[in-house]
Order: structure tokens, then C-alpha cells, then sequence
């Protein structure tokens, strides 16, 4: 058995294990239930503060994982692996938002304030009012501006990693942010008058 590591060189290190036992025929199972192990409480994470309902983020985080079996051979280790599968996933909360949108024709402020409610409903934020609050603010933001605050402010992501996941420039990623900030800042000080 593997321990799973979730620091720097041992995740590194675990990644390269993954990649290596999955180009092997007999070990492609093993390497996909340890990678799954490894990122699938990330994942889960980065998923549910985008499209914030706990079924939906099951549904958004099982085509994620589909997907990366379908394409893991594919993966050349131009990034790392866990920008790889951040693109994977943030690629799918905006398709999985586009899509609903369309989906049930809602204008973007109904669909934000059918997510509101889900907030609202949330028996992971109970008794965090500020966390409440905060989500809210979120949806008033842009869904990709929202997620580079996601993975900026959350994930504790480096401009550089959010720029190979998001195929954005580190310049543009750091006025979205700041922007972002500044949104969520107005829209808690209107809350608290």
C-alpha cells in the first residue's frame, strides 16, 4: 500500500509513481484508484465552490475523473500533474454552469440566486455566517473571474500554476484577481449597512 503524500517533492514524487504504473498495462487500475485518492478531495473542493450543490459537484467531479482515465496516456508532463487535472476540473464547473444555464434558460441572475439558495441550504456552512456571505459575494462575480479567486484565495495557488490552468496570462489573472477582491469587498460592506 502507498501512502498518499499531500506535500511539495512527495506528491511529486507520488505523481511521477502514478504516471509510471499507469503506462504499464497490468498497473493502469492500481495508478488511477491512487490518483483518484490522491486529488479527489481537491478536486471535490475546487468543483463544489464553483457549481456550490453536493450532487452537482459529485456529478462535475465523476466526469472529471472519466475523463482522466480517458486521457491520462495522453498527458506528456509539460505541466504537472495536478495543473493537468486542476484544467481538467475548472474546464468542467464552466462547462457543467454553461451548460444548466442554457439548460433550464436561466438568465445568469436567476441561476445566482438559485445557487444562493443552495448556499443557504448548505449543512457544510452552518453556523458560518461570514463563509455564508462570502459564497454569496462570490456569485455576483463572473464565473471565470470567480474561479481564479477560487484557486488564488482557496487553493492557495501560485499566479504561475492558475496561468497554466486557466491558458491565461499571470498579468491578466492578477487584474482579475485584484478586481475580484475589490467586488467581494464592495459587495460585504453594502451587506453590513
Amino acid at each position: 500500500m502507498v501512502t498518499v503524500a499531500v506535500s511539495g517533492t512527495h506528491l511529486e514524487d507520488q505523481d511521477q509513481y502514478i504516471l509510471r504504473t499507469f503506462k504499464e498495462p497490468e498497473g493502469q487500475q492500481q495508478a488511477f484508484q491512487l490518483l483518484v485518492r490522491t486529488y479527489q478531495e481537491r478536486i471535490y473542493s475546487i468543483v463544489r465552490k464553483m457549481v456550490i450543490d453536493h450532487d452537482d459537484a459529485d456529478d462535475v467531479v465523476q466526469e472529471v475523473f472519466i475523463k482522466v482515465w480517458r486521457n491520462l496516456h495522453k498527458f506528456q508532463g509539460g505541466s504537472q500533474l495536478y495543473t493537468w487535472l486542476y484544467r481538467i476540473a475548472t474546464n468542467e464547473c464552466l462547462r457543467f454552469l454553461e451548460k444548466k444555464k442554457k439548460r433550464f434558460f436561466l438568465p445568469i441572475g436567476d441561476a445566482n440566486q438559485e445557487l444562493a439558495a443552495k448556499i443557504d441550504q448548505s449543512p457544510s456552512l452552518d453556523g458560518d455566517e461570514i463563509q455564508r456571505r462570502l459564497q454569496k459575494a462570490l456569485l455576483q462575480l463572473p464565473d471565470k473571474q470567480r474561479l481564479v479567486f477560487n484557486l488564488k484565495y482557496f487553493e492557495d495557488l501560485k499566479y504561475e500554476a492558475i496561468a497554466e490552468i486557466t491558458g491565461t496570462s499571470v498579468g491578466s489573472l492578477k487584474a482579475s484577481y485584484h478586481l475580484a477582491v475589490k467586488k467581494i469587498e464592495a459587495l460585504l460592506q453594502l451587506e453590513t449597512i
